[in-house]
């Protein structure tokens, strides 16, 4: 398992993945420790979930420069989604107990309520694009419940992921209680099936999610799925173009693109289109991207270089098929696994780009007449995880978005993901909650109790 630089194409480290037999034997070990962990109290878990919180912010610096160098996050990036982790621990530690109390039932019983039970080993299979930020919001709600949690993380950040069971040991959690597995993608399998494991949850890719899920399901094992997505940027005819334009880059450029959550199909009103297009593409040229360790850097390499192929494909694909490149389109020259910052227009329903997410810093533009219009071009897609719409008028904002096709519409706002509020999809982009209280649910045996 090699970690590569991808600004500078060097190897980092090489290291040793855990066998078949190491894996089962972390696997007994972890059943043992969450015998225990089941029972100890929330003023426990909240104590060691705080020191958790302490220890990532006291090493956020070395934290983010391993991110930075394993795959290329701006390293300001980084420092603040190390910060983001540390606010989810503190979420759940101040708020779990609660989340997870009795609620009183009304039945023909004499009592009955609803309990939360923790139910064991969570395995989580978990991607590179935000290595901290996706497993700690699934461990922090997770373990607060009482489970305990295995990670599988992408094969290229694996210092990331050892730096995540490094902060339960340092923050004083029991062994065992959280453990990282170095496998590749042909021993997850084996990890699912094992009956020391009770549930699965990934963040990935539509492909990854369907092979992990139909595994899980043919164990009859609960899972949560949280794929990719294509979300829409819509521009209603009313809107400050200026201001728009600009939130629409950062919605874009987040991880130089490389998010499930970043805008990607821009979808707006012919009377304002021109002025957005032309604000739009000057906000995009004006993005810094060098060595992402450069705190002014906006735009990093890409994770892998199968990364850049793949998104240069779509686009000369477009291109072919009688898109428009704007501005980018093509690789800069040098080292590093860069693709130039790109706006397309005239994109239709016969080229790759229409349909699929894209994961890079590649920005695609649409003209539409009406909201109505908006509103089919947005749900004209096989994904449903976030969307935008933006507008002077909350009133006409909110029913666009009601018609939106999308575990979450932010109205004037980028999409982002909050402790405090449900993060999901539909379609295509998964099912199941992560965050909030029907975050910290998910992982639960919510059992019924019936007394006479």
């Amino acid at each position: 398992m090699k970690a590569i630089n991808p600004y500078t194409e060097e190897l980092i480290k090489d290291y040793t993945e855990h066998t078949d037999k190491e894996v089962s034997k972390i696997l007994d070990d972890m059943h043992e420790a969450w015998l225990s962990w089941k029972h100890t109290s929330f003023a426990e878990r909240k104590k060691l979930m705080k020191n958790a919180a302490k220890v990532l912010r006291k090493n956020a610096k070395k934290y983010a420069q391993r991110m930075t160098d394993e795959m290329g996050k701006p390293i300001t990036q980084g420092k603040a989604e190390i910060e983001k982790c540390a606010w989810v621990c503190d979420y759940y530690a101040d708020n779990a107990e609660a989340m997870l109390a009795d609620e009183k039932a009304t039945s023909d019983g004499k009592q009955a309520f609803v309990r939360f039970q923790p139910l064991g080993i969570v395995l989580a299979v978990m991607p590179w694009n935000f290595p901290h930020w996706q497993v700690w919001r699934f461990a922090a709600p997770a373990l607060m419940a009482g489970n305990v949690g295995a990670l599988k993380h992408a094969s290229n950040v694996p210092g990331c992921a050892l730096d995540i069971e490094a902060v339960f040991k340092e923050a004083g959690f029991p062994k065992n209680v959280f453990r990282t597995f170095l496998i590749g993608s042909r021993q997850v399998e084996a990890v699912i099936r094992n009956d020391h494991v009770e549930a699965v949850t990934l963040t990935g890719s539509e492909k990854a999610g369907g092979i992990v899920a139909s595994q899980a399901g043919s164990e009859i094992k609960h899972t949560v799925m949280e794929l990719g997505g294509s979300d829409p940027f819509v521009v209603l005819d009313d809107v400050d173009v200026e201001h728009c334009a600009l939130q629409a880059v950062n919605g874009r450029m987040i991880n130089t693109g490389q998010s499930c959550i970043a805008a990607k199909r821009f979808i707006v009103n012919e009377k304002v289109y021109d002025d957005f297009v032309q604000k739009y593409v000057a906000f995009i040229e004006a993005q810094k991207m060098s060595d992402p360790n450069d705190k002014t850097v906006n735009v990093g390499p890409l994770a892998k270089p199968q990364f850049v192929d793949d998104i240069d494909a779509l686009v000369q694909d477009a291109v072919k098929k009688g898109a428009s490149v704007i501005t980018g389109g093509k690789r800069p020259e040098g080292k590093g696994y860069f693709y130039k910052p790109t706006v397309v227009t005239d994109v239709t329903p016969d080229m790759d780009l229409y349909h699929e997410e894209t994961f890079g810093p590649v920005a695609t533009i649409y003209k539409v007449k009406d909201d109505d219009e908006a509103v089919k071009l947005a749900n004209a897609t096989r994904f449903g995880l976030g969307a935008s719409v933006w507008s002077k008028d909350s009133k006409r904002a909110l029913k666009v978005a009601d018609q939106i096709e999308a575990g979450a519409v932010f109205i004037n706002g980028i999409v982002k993901s909050d402790p405090r509020l449900p993060f999901g999809g539909v379609k295509k982009s998964g099912y199941g909650r992560e965050l909030s209280h029907y975050g910290i649910k998910e992982f639960t045996n919510v059992k019924t109790y019936w007394v006479r």
